[in-house]
This record gives C-alpha cells, sequence and structure tokens, in this order.
C-alpha cells in the first residue's frame, strides 16, 4: 500500500466564507496577512500553491481551488447536480505496509461516471484543489491486515478510463508503465483528500 497519509498538511479549518472571501487569493497579499517571513516553508508553499491553482486544466477537466466549505460544495453540485454524497479513505491505516483487500464494492455499480475530486494544499489556512474528471469509476475497497485478516481501514479509489490527454511522464507511467490513451489508471483517493459522486442509486 503506498502512503496515503498527507503529511504535507496540518489541521487547519477553512474560514468562513465572509472573511475567506475578502482575502485576495494571491501569493504577495496572503504572505504579509499572516506574518510569512520569505523562503520560509509556509511561504514557498503559498506560493506553490497560488501557482497550481492558477494553471491551466487538463483536457476534458474543470478545476477550482475552494477556500471554504460552501464554495466546495458549490463546486461540486455545479459539477455533478445536488444529489451527491462525498466520500473518503476513512485513516491513514495500512500506509507503506503489505495489506490484503477484502471486499470490493463498485459505486454506481462500478458504472463510468463522473466525479469531483479534492485535494488538500498547504497554505495558512484550507484550501483544497477540486477538479471534475469525466470518465471515471469509483470504488470502494475494505483494507485488511495480513497477519489477523482484520478490517482496517475503509479505502475509496478512483480509475480513470481515459488517460489520451495525459503525459508521457506522468508518475502513473513512470511507476507503472504504459502510454497516455492505452491504460486505465486507478489510485487511491488519499486520507485527507475527498471525492464527491452522485448518489449510489445501486
Amino acid at each position: 500500500m503506498p502512503d496515503i497519509t498527507n503529511e504535507s498538511t496540518t489541521a487547519r479549518s477553512f474560514l468562513p466564507r465572509s472573511i475567506a472571501d475578502r482575502i485576495p487569493f494571491e501569493a504577495e497579499a496572503v504572505k504579509p496577512l499572516f506574518g510569512l517571513e520569505p523562503n520560509t516553508t509556509l511561504a514557498k508553499a503559498v506560493d506553490e500553491t497560488v501557482a497550481q491553482c492558477q494553471s491551466s486544466p487538463s483536457k476534458g477537466e474543470t478545476k477550482r481551488c475552494v477556500t471554504s466549505a460552501e464554495d466546495m460544495i458549490d463546486f461540486a453540485v455545479a459539477m455533478l447536480g445536488d444529489d451527491i454524497v462525498v466520500r473518503s479513505t476513512v485513516l491513514p491505516n495500512g500506509s507503506g505496509e503489505s495489506i490484503m483487500i477484502g471486499k470490493v464494492k463498485g459505486i454506481n455499480s462500478g458504472k463510468i461516471t463522473s466525479s469531483v475530486s479534492c485535494h488538500e494544499y498547504l497554505f495558512p489556512y484550507m484550501v483544497y484543489s477540486c477538479h471534475s474528471v469525466p470518465k471515471i469509476r469509483v470504488y470502494e475497497a475494505e483494507i485488511l491486515s495480513v497477519q489477523t485478516k482484520e478490517k482496517i481501514n475503509s479505502g475509496v479509489a478512483v480509475c480513470h478510463i481515459d488517460t489520451s490527454a495525459w503525459s508521457a511522464g506522468h508518475p502513473a507511467f513512470v511507476a507503472l508503465g504504459g502510454k497516455p490513451g492505452q491504460n486505465e489508471v486507478c489510485h487511491w483517493i488519499y486520507n485527507g483528500s475527498m471525492t464527491w459522486v452522485i448518489a449510489d442509486k445501486s
């Protein structure tokens, strides 16, 4: 099992939307507001987060960085409709260890669907990068201890069906081989990240 902990972040909360909306999402505005000295870890993270949020989406992708819970929900509803649920890997248990996979459930019977996945970025307050990607499958899997066969976690995985627009140097192809458009790519939703999906009718 890969390390699914989100070690690049620390515990923090969303700001209320009424406050977050008053802070310009610009590195040079955020750093002095929070007293960040140049070249510190967090100051560099602010630069990187803002740059990532301003980067262009991939083909077929719609993306948005959100700074409040309301913004996240509004984006998910805009992409998927209002009959949605959020799913996430519950715990970091099993990270970096040998595991067994127990029962696997395909969300919406494993049919090809769309989702909105959100990943936390390092910032003085909570910021998530959310992106809507078409042509995916979503699964929930029991993660079991090899020694005891007992359930130690409940994992969520997303499989990208269409990788034709991905770079040949994408880490998935580097690690696993294959080429854009030839291979489906699946990955765990890390603890601390989440994926919004249409409510399961199966």
